[in-house]
């Protein structure tokens, strides 16, 4: 830990301890059913119903590309995914959850957030002053935090940071 809080090395320790535990946690929800967290990640990027280039798949997923070619085949086995040649590009596959996909999905989904809402996270900001303020009323409780480390993560990955540029539009 260093000497000054804030320091860079404790965000980073932090953000990966946090992961680590709550990656472990999710982890044992997920072992009832035989599913690992890199199973798990895969299925909810599916879950958008709109069908993803495995290439894209391996990038959410954080999977080198011959590792997520086993894990679909594993999901595809159980019969919680599928795959089809893109209509559009044929030299790409894309990759769909199953009817049984979307309900086992579902059914998971229920029991992550469940444990994730046993951890109380709040749903607190700094302000530019350093005083603690709270979200909307109805926002889950774990919004704000989401919001932050998807903001940070768009900051530091640069295929981001080009289609935020690119949708903001030319620069003047």
């Amino acid at each position: 830990m260093s000497d000054v809080p804030g320091a860079p090395a404790d965000l980073l320790r932090s953000l990966t301890r946090a992961e680590r535990l709550l990656s472990r946690r999710l982890g044992a929800v997920l072992a009832d059913d035989a599913l690992s967290i890199e199973a798990w990640r895969v299925l909810c990027l599916l879950a958008d119903g709109q069908g993803h280039p495995m290439s894209e798949v391996s990038v959410e997923a954080s999977l080198p590309p011959g590792t997520l070619t086993k894990l679909v085949d594993q999901l595809v086995d159980r019969n919680l995914v599928f795959r089809r040649i893109d209509p559009i590009d044929r030299r790409r596959i894309r990759a769909y959850l199953t009817v049984r996909g979307r309900r086992e999905h579902a059914r998971l989904d229920e029991r992550v957030r469940a444990s994730i809402a046993e951890l109380g996270i709040t749903d607190m900001g700094i302000t530019e002053m350093g005083v603690a303020e709270t979200s909307e009323p109805g926002t889950p409780p774990a919004a704000n935090l989401v919001r932050q480390l998807d903001d940070l993560i768009g900051r530091l990955d640069p295929a981001r940071q080009r289609v935020h540029a690119d949708a903001a539009g030319p620069h003047r």
